[in-house]
């Protein structure tokens, strides 16, 4: 009767929140799926079923495509380096036997993470401007001004140009998270493999690397559903051009729905979105479950 009577308690002090989620999360997400099967006009009210339409589009949209390949890259320069490099990183913070360096190395790392997306876009804009900007100027120096060039101006090198300011900006974020990971490993198991006479580079791979995985996992997935929401940083520094060649899924959806007035068919881009995310955050939860060690 107790335990009954906590767990009715307990319901109580959750419903409040399981309300607002409902209310402010699946029930929008559920209309956002009869939205995409519409034609759907804002401003005039009016609202015409066309079925699948708007997924057959999407099929024959170069621009989506295009979006998605970019939302792809974006997640494979990020795996590599928020998830990759910021292991790397934060395991080589941590093997620095000062613990004012280490705190020094930490906050150095992080700073840029404080730094919100919007200002560090504009930041880099300003880094990248072909005339005056920091970084033609740094290659006018060095004596290799012939690579200088409009790095946002042109569609070769104005993708990269965003994702380098990306990962500039989360990648002392993820960095920290690693160190708070590697910080829960026992001090023993270190200290065993260093009197076995095994290598730094050998214990990273026999220790950290397997006993972070959760920590792994959870980077993975906040990384790559990450890259399939990114918005901001396209908005600040190129508005999705040259010629569509910075477009995201997110930036697409913006200009489809607020700027064509095209809701149906941003509602049916807001789905691939979703189903994406949902089925890499699935897939990746599995497969870490699945290999989780116990220390």
């Amino acid at each position: 009767m107790h335990s009954r009577l906590s767990r009715a308690g307990g319901l109580l002090w959750l419903a409040p929140a399981i309300l607002i989620l409902i209310a402010f999360v699946y029930v929008p997400l559920v209309q956002n799926f009869g939205f995409a099967a519409s034609e759907w006009d804002i401003y005039s009210g009016t609202n015409e079923f066309v079925g699948a339409k708007n997924f057959e589009r999407l099929v024959g949209d170069p621009v989506f495509w295009r979006s998605l390949g970019n939302n792809l890259l974006y997640a494979a320069v990020s795996i590599v380096l928020q998830v990759g490099a910021a292991l790397v990183i934060a395991a080589l913070i941590e093997s620095v036997r000062s613990r004012r360096t280490r705190n020094a190395l930490r906050t150095i790392y992080f700073i840029p993470s404080a730094i919100s997306i919007t200002v560090s876009g504009l930041l880099f804009y300003f880094i990248y401007e072909p005339n005056i900007g920091m970084l033609n100027s740094f290659l006018d120096t060095i004596g290799l001004g012939a690579l200088a060039q409009p790095w946002l101006g042109q569609e070769s090198t104005a993708m990269m140009g965003v994702i380098a300011m990306s990962q500039w900006q989360g990648f002392g974020y993820s960095a920290l998270l690693f160190t708070v990971a590697i910080q829960r490993i026992p001090s023993e198991l270190y200290e065993a493999a260093q009197i076995d006479g095994i290598g730094s580079v050998r214990r990273f791979f026999t220790i950290t690397v397997p006993l972070v995985r959760e920590m792994t996992g959870l980077m993975m997935i906040v990384t790559i559903s990450g890259a399939f929401q990114v918005f901001n940083e396209v908005m600040v520094m190129t508005t999705g051009g040259p010629n569509n060649s910075t477009q995201v899924l997110g930036t697409w959806l913006y200009r489809n729905g607020f700027v064509r007035n095209d809701f149906g068919y941003a509602a049916a881009i807001a789905v691939v979105v979703f189903v994406l995310s949902l089925a890499i955050g699935l897939a990746q939860l599995w497969y870490t479950r699945k290999r989780r060690v116990e220390v």
